[in-house]
């Protein structure tokens, strides 16, 4: 296989799992973006994810939600800014986890602290074409959210628990 600038972040466009899934906005208390966006996608209280999950550790995310028949899948993307791939996600028309870097600008690209802190981050939850956003706890459409303007930290799809892929 050749040198590609680009890859597609899902090999296919017709798998869906979680079209017709009906979700409610939560709004989190603090910081727990990780825990509540967990909460909106399975209907659980965000309290219930703060006990099991690494707010860093995306394997212990994929982990908490097998309860629920689901796992994450990692999508491939670098750094960019959201708003150079969002069209092909709302295009899988399925249900993602976007997480995202808060500052704009060269501060995400400064070495972390003594303490391994490099910047905050935020996560949302995307179902299909629209972005619940725990922040705000607000439902948006996901060409017009914030995120758009900011660099990517992680991409998931949230998968069936029997699916070949995954964490």
């Amino acid at each position: 296989m050749g040198y590609n600038k680009i890859s597609k972040i899902w090999p296919n466009n017709t798998e869906y799992f979680f079209r017709d899934y009906n979700l409610k906005p939560l709004k989190q208390k603090g910081t727990y973006c990780v825990s509540t966006s967990l909460a909106i996608i399975t209907g659980e209280t965000p309290e219930y994810f703060q006990k099991l999950i690494n707010t860093q550790d995306s394997i212990s995310w994929s982990e908490a939600l097998r309860k629920f028949n689901m796992k994450l899948a990692y999508c491939p993307v670098d750094i960019r800014k959201i708003k150079f791939y969002i069209n092909e996600l709302i295009a899988l028309d399925d249900l993602f986890l976007l997480s995202y870097y808060s500052p704009i600008g060269e501060e995400i690209l400064k070495d972390p602290d003594h303490n391994g802190w490099l910047v905050s981050s935020h996560i949302v939850v995307l179902h299909r074409s629209i972005i619940l956003d725990s922040k705000s706890g607000n439902i948006s459409h996901a060409l017009k959210h914030e995120c758009n303007s900011h660099h990517t930290k992680r991409t998931f799809r949230v998968i069936p628990l029997n699916h070949s892929r995954g964490l």
